[in-house]
């Protein structure tokens, strides 16, 4: 039990670890959570396009069922905002979802979604680990359910644009995985011509972890740089993120995507809202969020790195939109989660109604360019609290030449600067890696930031 531990979203292993005892474990976990808590209902059980993932789902509605807990479980692999909108929409005890989301094959996970459909928080995931002990024997007393939950998410994602996409074309890559057949058929059913890459399930997925950067997503590109699109989406392996491609730019980084995205939504979703048009950004998001909201009389919020900080906020603060650096971004009168698929429509219908180029090349023009990049270190997972401890003690007063001129310890250390721009250094929640981040007005000044922040931590490693 002690190899099993929920990190940044869910526990995730290598399939040597993840085993199905350790499985059938967390569906104990959970079962004895939802007793002791007395939440009552089905929980839905979903799972990814890998080829273990379906028979890992299967374990954990076996040990729910022999705790008299009835399960939903999907006849098809399914995005993992597609099962958190149905347990949010149907009222259901809560959700499991078997994916590794963008790691590669030879990995697997399982996240637990409370009844809200967010993702849930430590107050949560405490509980289950706290309980983890071999599973009850069975004794059937609740039931498995087989449906398709596809379909309805897709009628209610479709109400979350007004805007026509007939005549669009839009490139989509499913990366092989859980998007596949549904962000797809989402773009098609509000109108857009689709072109459609890897969109045949490869539990593989092509040799390639499923993450769509940049150096992963070449034929989008390609597509959508020689005309053959108007605009390029990609989803990772469970859709809950996007990456997205456009004529001008190629892949479009994340930070700039969401200040672009903000930007459009701010124009067409803030009417008729009770809440405030506020965003919602991690501590390593580009704070482009800041100026735009700034620019609209709203707030930009920072939480720490994890997309359950980000919902918690949303909910929190009312707020419009939620995102990360990582490209996971939510809407918060559709689901106080990442979706995906929902930001790939989201995506088209800006694009419809201003390209993407000219929408990023204003807001830079109203707000100043950034450069953002990261780099990682080693770092055992039982020396990140000692590491992060002792840079306490070592934070400079100046870095490459500039002072710093506060220090945020929201998560890790971010070290503000007198120029705007700044140095964070966080442990990763999913690597035996420390985090070191930076953004500044060009790429040069970026790169100065990150040999210094490398330099600092790589030496009390």
């Amino acid at each position: 039990m002690d190899d099993i531990s929920f990190g940044t979203d869910g526990w995730r292993a290598t399939l040597d670890v993840f085993t199905d005892e350790r499985v059938r474990a967390v569906g104990q976990a959970v079962a004895d959570y939802l007793h002791t808590s007395e939440t009552a209902g089905t929980v839905a059980v979903g799972y990814d396009a890998r080829d273990t993932s379906r028979g890992f789902a299967e374990s954990l509605c076996d040990v729910l069922t022999a705790n008299d807990i009835d399960c939903l479980l999907p006849e098809r692999d399914v995005p993992t905002p597609v099962l958190a909108w149905t347990v949010r929409d149907r009222g259901l005890a809560g959700g499991l979802m078997v994916t590794a989301s963008h790691n590669p094959p030879e990995y697997n996970g399982v996240k637990f979604i409370p009844e809200t459909g967010a993702p849930a928080l430590p107050a949560v995931t405490d509980r289950l680990e706290a309980n983890l002990r071999p599973a009850s024997a069975a004794n059937n007393s609740g039931t498995t359910t087989e449906a398709s939950l596809v379909d309805p998410y897709l009628e209610h994602a479709r109400t979350l644009v007004e805007t026509d996409l007939s005549g669009l074309t839009v490139a989509y890559d499913a990366m092989h995985g859980s998007g596949r057949g549904v962000t797809d058929r989402l773009l098609e059913q509000s109108g857009a011509n689709i072109r459609r890459l890897r969109t045949e399930r490869d539990s593989t997925f092509g040799g390639t972890p499923p993450e769509p950067t940049g150096e992963r997503l070449g034929e989008l590109v390609r597509l959508v740089k020689t005309g053959e699109a108007d605009i390029g989406v990609a989803n990772d392996g469970d859709a809950d993120r996007l990456g997205v491609v456009t004529p001008g730019r190629g892949y479009l980084d994340p930070n700039r995507y969401f200040a672009a995205i903000y930007d459009h939504l701010l124009t067409v979703h803030t009417e008729g809202r009770d809440e405030t048009g506020d965003a919602i950004r991690t501590v390593s998001t580009t704070f482009l969020i800041d100026r735009v909201a700034e620019a609209h009389g709203q707030r930009a919020h920072e939480t720490a790195v994890g997309f359950k900080w980000v919902a918690e906020a949303m909910q929190e603060h009312g707020a419009l939109v939620g995102g990360e650096e990582s490209g996971g971004f939510g809407l918060a009168d559709h689901l106080p989660n990442k979706d995906g698929v929902a930001f790939a429509l989201v995506t088209a219908a800006a694009e419809a109604r201003e390209s993407f180029d000219a929408r990023v090349d204003r807001v830079l023009a109203e707000h100043g360019d950034v450069v953002q990049d990261r780099v990682s270190v080693d770092c055992p997972d039982d020396r990140k609290v000692a590491v992060v401890n002792a840079l306490d003690d070592r934070i400079p007063e100046t870095v490459a030449g500039v002072a710093v001129d506060q220090v945020v310890t929201v998560d890790g250390f971010k070290l503000l600067l007198a120029d705007g721009s700044w140095l964070l250094v966080r442990p990763s929640g999913t690597e035996p890696k420390l985090r070191v981040y930076a953004e500044a007005n060009s790429e040069k000044r970026t790169k100065a930031l990150l040999a210094e922040g490398e330099s600092l931590v790589a030496p009390l490693v």
